[in-house]
């Protein structure tokens, strides 16, 4: 997911051991002996320490677009060949979302390999001058991150659902995780539970 984005440590304290006990004679004594204090020492508190990012994760982007969109991302995608990543998002929001752009992290390609047709001389021609879809990868057009990959889709109209769906090349086995952000433009958008546009994708 931006897992949309991209989408957040506790802090330690060392408490040191109890100094010794004093253990009193058995006989009673007409005066009390006082015991002794046992001497507590605490240490000093570890500083907070952040919690380490998994791998292939995103930064969150400092702008918000408060538009809510639901979102379902379903992978079919093979040990090794092709297959499909579908995101389906509908708008929730009573305006239109001009373009709606999914952004994921660059070095996913070297696992799986995302784009929006199956690459041939052809359509690398044709598609990069449809309406509908912008490749961009960054840093680049738009002052994308580096690191990240974005593809721009839509417009999204209110109450309009639109289904997505990536052609997926193995390139290594094994599963992998990754943050996926959805953003109108560049500003992150709003689940409907309220939450950053951010999602994380498994694949087996």
């Amino acid at each position: 997911m931006a897992s949309i984005g991209a989408v957040l440590a506790p802090a330690l304290f060392v408490v040191g051991c109890v100094g010794p006990f004093v253990t009193q004679s058995p006989r009673a004594s007409a005066t009390p002996t006082p015991s002794a204090t046992p001497s507590v020492t605490v240490g000093v508190s570890a500083s907070p320490t952040a919690t380490a990012e998994p791998p292939l994760s995103l930064a969150l982007p400092t702008a918000r677009d408060p538009r809510r969109i639901r979102v379902t991302v379903r992978p079919t995608i093979p040990a090794s060949g092709t297959g499909h990543l579908t995101i389906k998002v509908m708008n929730l929001a009573s305006t239109r979302i001009g373009e709606l752009v999914l952004r994921w992290p660059t070095p996913l390609d070297r696992i799986v390999f995302l784009a929006p047709f199956q690459p041939s001389p052809s359509r690398l021609t044709d598609a990069l001058i449809q309406p509908w879809t912008k490749w961009v990868i960054g840093p680049g057009e738009q002052g994308e991150p580096a690191g990240t990959t974005s593809l721009g889709w839509g417009p999204l109209d209110p109450g309009a659902t639109l289904n997505i769906s990536l052609i997926a090349t193995r390139r290594a086995r094994g599963p992998v995780a990754f943050d996926l952000q959805l953003l109108a433009g560049e500003a992150l958008l709003i689940t409907e539970a309220g939450a950053p546009a951010e999602t994380r994708v498994s694949i087996p």
